[in-house]
């Protein structure tokens, strides 16, 4: 069973890339939540590293083998809870990532129907599906840092976004729930400085809701 591969990328497409590995080329299929972060993760000498996730995709009188790549275990541990949905395979899942993990994370946890909705192949009975079997059980990958307002000033935003989710969580707001007031503060004022700032911005908003 393949866990991790490392090689020069040769070839990207739309949903995979072709890795080179020791004279012997791979095709990894790659969800598009994080091909559109693959560039930030290739070398200057064109070289990767990925999570494999790898499964055997049964068909009349044979077995081919798939590799599924992340970027790192937490995004493949995601994909490994999501497929255990009922109808949804590791195709359909692939197909379905098209937004970033951590949103996708918190719709579940929210139990946001029009957003799961909106991911490709998930109607609206898949989408109930999903948040009865994952509800309350995903809320680490809520914290995965791959949307876009926590791109901006990646590394301030960061850094003051979990010390206001430390103090939210203290004061006993659920996890998801506090992430989600933190998201609203910054993608309204996404220039905020300091963890003072933002847990005053986060406070005003509340009141005004």
């Amino acid at each position: 069973m393949i866990s991790g591969i490392s090689g020069k990328v040769v070839e990207k497409g739309d949903n995979y890339l072709i890795l080179e590995v020791g004279g012997i080329s791979y095709q990894v299929l790659i969800p598009t939540a994080v091909m559109e972060r693959i560039g930030e993760s290739v070398d200057l000498d064109g070289k990767i590293n990925l999570k494999i996730f790898h499964y055997l995709q049964s068909e009349p009188n044979k077995s081919i083998p798939v590799l599924v790549g992340f970027l790192n275990d937490i995004e493949r541990d995601f994909f490994e809870v999501f497929i255990t949905v009922s109808g949804i395979g590791p195709r359909a899942a692939l197909r379905a990532l098209n937004k970033p993990i951590s949103e996708i994370a918190r719709a579940i946890d929210e139990a946001d129907l029009a957003y799961l909705k909106s991911l490709p192949g998930i109607g609206q009975q898949r989408a109930r599906e999903i948040i009865a079997k994952l509800q309350n059980k995903i809320g680490k990958f809520g914290l995965i840092q791959d949307s876009c307002w926590q791109k901006e000033d990646f590394t301030k935003s960061r850094d003051i976004s979990d010390e206001a989710l430390a103090v939210l969580v203290q004061l006993e707001y659920k996890k998801h729930e506090a992430l989600n007031m933190i998201r609203r503060a910054l993608e309204s004022s996404p220039k905020v400085a300091t963890t003072e700032e933002l847990l005053n911005l986060v406070y005003k908003q509340k009141k005004a809701r």
